[in-house]
């Protein structure tokens, strides 16, 4: 059997392909509604339809790109192709997604469509990959936290990158010009995601594979997939985190001006997610080797949970409320690098189960989980506001009240619902009997 253990070299690769995927996404996401509207002038309800259908349409694509990677067989594997084919068109169209022609409306939101559902069509075809990957690099439930701390600093950095440092390198490039601003940085990040994609292609290799044919029914195996129990907690941990992460990324700016009446608070709430998640990175490793998975998680969920409720108390106190704030951020944190683990995990559950691993597949069907949760979370709060009829121009105390409320609210609820799920977790204390019951039937090949 091929070695477990991992070289430096290859966790950062690994933590830094994530960043490679990310960057350019988590600036389209957090500034091209922005640009669009502000900067290029096109009309807002044209732009919010062309959001809507490049979403649903994910709801397909994801699950194609999983199939294809199960029945992909090449010189590089079956993940490590896609990295090295798609880090220039990935690259390429980054920097057309800011720079919008000076057409007609109509034209320049097919333009819009064209280029932003290429996009995400190519960062599926990279990020589904990339999570099938870290299964095959190794078998070791410790290797694999630590890749998934180092997945949690590519993270991290392209979050801070991707949506803190946009604007102010805007200003450095662009000065007074927002486009030209918005073009050089969009260049930037593609330089930097290029690069990074292909070290993760040059340093990260495939060591284990079941074997299986590539020629497989594809019904037969999303029926395994949904009976697969480890999968099914990680799909519902995932949608919950992503539902109460799409929802706070949304509600914190009304939050910070309608509620506490305190605008420059966005600059520290939104910027400590991804902060902790940094700090995470390295502290929850060692946590949940000692702790396990299950009960680590559950831990940090009910923590975060129960400091959400007493939140509104130290409303009053804006030094005590982010200090409290801020260690939420941390607990739920720590649950971003345990899924990454789980993740590879299910993996294995999978093939202890069915005898085939569908990395591809599997990974698929978790980065919809997180797609949808997202789409929920932001749709459910834009659907509050209206329900509570909120005007930006004049908040009534109805408006701000029910800001306030879903804002510690949802989280209280969300976060105790994750808690029951992750207590399901059947992984911890069972690796090494599925390692050795799959060792016996089926020696896992080491891969070149």
């Amino acid at each position: 059997m091929a070695d477990n253990k991992l070289s430096f070299a290859e966790r950062l690769s690994y933590g830094m392909g994530d960043m490679g995927t990310s960057l350019a996404y988590n600036m389209a996401s957090g500034f091209l509604l922005f640009y669009y509207t502000n900067v290029v002038g096109m009309p807002a309800a044209g732009v919010g339809t062309v959001f809507l259908i490049a979403r649903l349409l994910d709801a397909v694509i994801d699950p194609v790109v999983g199939i294809m990677v199960d029945k992909t067989r090449s010189r590089w594997g079956r993940t490590r192709g896609y990295f090295l084919f798609t880090a220039l068109p990935y690259a390429l169209l980054t920097v057309a997604l800011f720079h919008v022609p000076d057409w007609s409306d109509g034209a320049q939101l097919v333009y819009a469509f064209v280029t932003f559902k290429g996009l995400g069509i190519l960062m599926s075809v990279q990020a589904i990959p990339y999570t099938a990957l870290m299964p095959m690099m190794t078998l070791d439930p410790k290797q694999r936290l630590k890749l998934s701390g180092m997945r949690g600093v590519g993270t991290s950095i392209s979050v801070v990158l991707g949506t803190a440092a946009v604007m102010p390198l805007v200003g450095v490039f662009g000065g007074d010009d927002q486009n030209k601003g918005f073009q050089y940085v969009a260049m930037l990040f593609a330089a930097i995601g290029f690069a990074a994609t292909l070290a993760l292609f040059a340093n990260c290799k495939e060591r284990f594979e079941d074997g299986s044919s590539p020629d497989f029914a594809i019904g037969p195996a999303v029926k395994e997939m949904l009976r697969n129990k480890a999968w099914l907690v990680v799909f519902a941990s995932c949608l919950l985190y992503f539902i109460r992460f799409g929802l706070m990324m949304s509600a914190t700016a009304y939050f910070a001006i309608d509620v506490m009446r305190q605008p420059w608070l966005i600059s520290v709430m939104l910027p400590a997610v991804s902060g902790m998640l940094l700090l995470s990175s390295f502290v929850a490793p060692p946590i949940l080797a000692r702790t396990g998975i299950r009960k680590g998680s559950a831990f940090v969920l009910a923590l975060a949970a129960v400091i959400f409720a007493v939140l509104p108390l130290a409303q009053g106190n804006t030094g005590l409320f982010l200090a409290l704030y801020i260690a939420a951020c941390l607990a739920t944190s720590i649950t971003i690098t345990a899924a990454f683990a789980m993740i590879a995990e299910t993996v294995d559950y999978h093939e202890w189960k069915f005898g085939t691993r569908r990395e591809g597949l599997l990974s698929a069907g978790i980065s919809l989980s997180t797609k949808v949760g997202m789409a929920i979370g932001t749709a459910g709060f834009a659907f509050m506001l209206g329900a509570a009829g909120y005007a930006p121009d004049a908040v009534t105390d109805t408006a701000r009240e029910a800001i306030r409320w879903t804002y510690y609210g949802s989280a209280v609820v969300l976060l105790a619902l994750q808690t029951v799920v992750v207590l399901m977790w059947p992984m911890d204390g069972m690796q090494e009997t599925i390692r050795n019951d799959i060792a016996a039937r089926q020696p896992a090949a080491a891969a070149e």
